[in-house]
């Protein structure tokens, strides 16, 4: 075969903006940073809150932990000699999903640590944003829990700002150690106002299930992220709890299960991306979730579980795909054309 040459006329006629890439060729207006703002939109109240409930330390953490990451990300890629990309928020959100998911106390030097990591290790590591194959944030938090279990489990009542807040700050057990008890009738609606509003110890963004929700509104309404993943996760997760001898309100609304089922089962990247991989996904890391209170020695399982399902999202996407261009054979009418 002859060799195709192309004169400089041809090559200077060229389109600049020819793109090579795999299919699907679909343009949207819609990219990285569009996304990333959204979230961060929807997190902004919760961090709020959890500042004016939890106080100082908080805040602390979330600028130290967005710090971290950024930097983290941008001295890493400069030193493997690739373009910086901090504009597309990623690191962002990072960071201050890791500083929502981790106790109000938590040092801040093991923050900036559990931040590097999330976003070096779990994240560049694999290649960057969208090439990583675990959620960074739970990489870290994880990460964090095997290195300093004592910090990591160590929980704090708010502080007296609001009536409803719990009275003292103290260290004290996470509520899910409570699961197991009947709490009595004259006393559940103010368990369930105290668990709906935040006024209650645990992780920094976990605590007020109504702020999650009014997130988890303006995501969907903005097409931010799809319904299934986080309704299937928190459904299984109040079915299976009944399975396993929880308080099925106390179990869904306490923990982390809201925000990792709308924070973090939604994530683009690990998560899967057909419509029944997405049912799947949620429901397996509902069930794993109450497996992992129910027989291990840590009470919270939602970390591990959407991390364990991070591992079959591969598997999952393969689950009824969707075949661009087949169209399926039209059955002919009973009794023949006519």
């Amino acid at each position: 075969m002859d060799k195709i040459t192309t004169s400089d006329s041809q090559q200077k006629a060229a389109p600049a903006s020819l793109l090579l890439a795999s299919s699907p060729h679909i343009v949207s207006p819609v990219n990285s940073r569009a996304l990333m703002r959204n979230v961060l939109i929807a997190l902004a109240p919760i961090c709020i809150f959890s500042v004016v409930v939890f106080g100082l330390p908080v805040l602390l953490n979330i600028v130290v932990s967005v710090i971290a990451a950024v930097a983290g990300e941008s001295l890493f890629r400069l030193a493997i000699r690739k373009p910086v990309c901090v504009k597309d928020l990623s690191a962002v959100v990072t960071g201050i999903l890791l500083a929502l998911v981790v106790p109000p106390s938590l040092p801040l030097w093991m923050t900036a640590l559990g931040s590097v990591f999330a976003i070096v290790v779990a994240k560049e590591f694999f290649g960057g944003l969208g090439a990583n194959m675990f959620n960074p944030a739970l990489i870290g938090r994880a990460f964090l829990l095997m290195s300093f279990p004592s910090a990591m489990t160590t929980w704090h009542f708010p502080q007296p700002v609001f009536p409803l807040a719990l009275p003292d700050v103290n260290s004290s057990a996470s509520l899910l150690d409570t699961a197991w008890i009947r709490i009595p009738a004259d006393q559940y609606g103010e368990a369930f106002m105290e668990m709906l509003l935040g006024f209650r110890e645990g992780s920094a963004g976990e605590t007020s299930i109504l702020l999650i929700l009014i997130g988890c509104a303006f995501l969907l309404i903005t097409k931010t992220i799809d319904w299934r993943t986080p309704v299937s996760m928190i459904a299984s997760g109040f079915v299976f709890a009944i399975l396993m001898g929880f308080d099925p309100v106390i179990a869904v609304l306490s923990g982390g299960l809201f925000f990792g089922a709308v924070f973090m089962t939604t994530d683009y990247v690990t998560g899967p991306l057909t419509p029944w991989g997405k049912v799947i996904f949620g429901i397996g890391a509902g069930i794993i979730t109450m497996l992992i209170r129910r027989f291990g020695t840590y009470p919270e399982g939602v970390c591990y579980s959407i991390l364990i399902m991070n591992a079959t999202v591969p598997f999952l996407n393969k689950i009824l795909p969707k075949k661009y261009g087949f169209v399926p054979v039209q059955k002919a009418p009973k009794g023949g054309a006519k």
